[in-house]
């Protein structure tokens, strides 16, 4: 296991700019996105069930976020040839952007040590970080799970509430 730390983002601290290629092998910018708000979540890996479940999860809730003024970027490790097949697969509707060497994850601090099937591994830790328009942090999520975390983020961006919730 390596040494590697990472800090987590805190809000109101600038979030590192990046540039990555999308599935199509095209360069995107965190920069491309200035002036909006920005939900970029990380995954371990395209297509496994917990990430197809939450890549599902924001296809889903796309029109609302985008109807708050939300954009969505999805990170992970995997090449842009498997998040071409991930994207068609699934009729996913929002960049996904290839982190190979996961500098990104690292600057984000979504990379680090995890429990994965009673193993410390080290790999992406699912995490969502949202950007106001100038790029800085306003709500950073680590540890996160698959299932429920994008309803749980719309709440807490106050874009919806679970049925049966109040603001009380």
């Amino acid at each position: 296991m390596s040494q590697t730390l990472t800090t987590k983002l805190q809000p109101g601290t600038q979030a590192p700019d990046f540039t990555l290629q999308d599935a199509q092998g095209r360069e995107t910018a965190l920069a491309d996105y200035r002036g909006k708000n920005v939900i970029v979540y990380f995954y371990p890996k395209a297509a496994t069930p917990g990430c197809t479940t939450e890549a599902c999860d924001f296809r889903d809730s796309l029109a609302s976020l985008q109807g708050k003024g939300y954009e969505v970027i999805g990170i992970s490790p995997d090449a842009p040839e498997a998040l071409a097949g991930f994207t068609g697969d699934f009729s996913l509707t929002f960049p996904l952007l290839s982190d190979q060497d996961h500098a990104v994850a690292l600057a984000y601090g979504a990379w680090g040590e995890k429990l994965v099937n009673g193993e410390i591994t080290e790999g992406i830790v699912r995490s969502t970080v949202v950007l106001d328009p100038e790029g800085k942090v306003t709500l950073a999520q680590y540890q996160v799970k698959a299932d429920g975390h994008v309803a749980a983020l719309k709440e807490a961006l106050g874009i919806e509430l679970s049925p049966g919730r109040s603001l009380t």
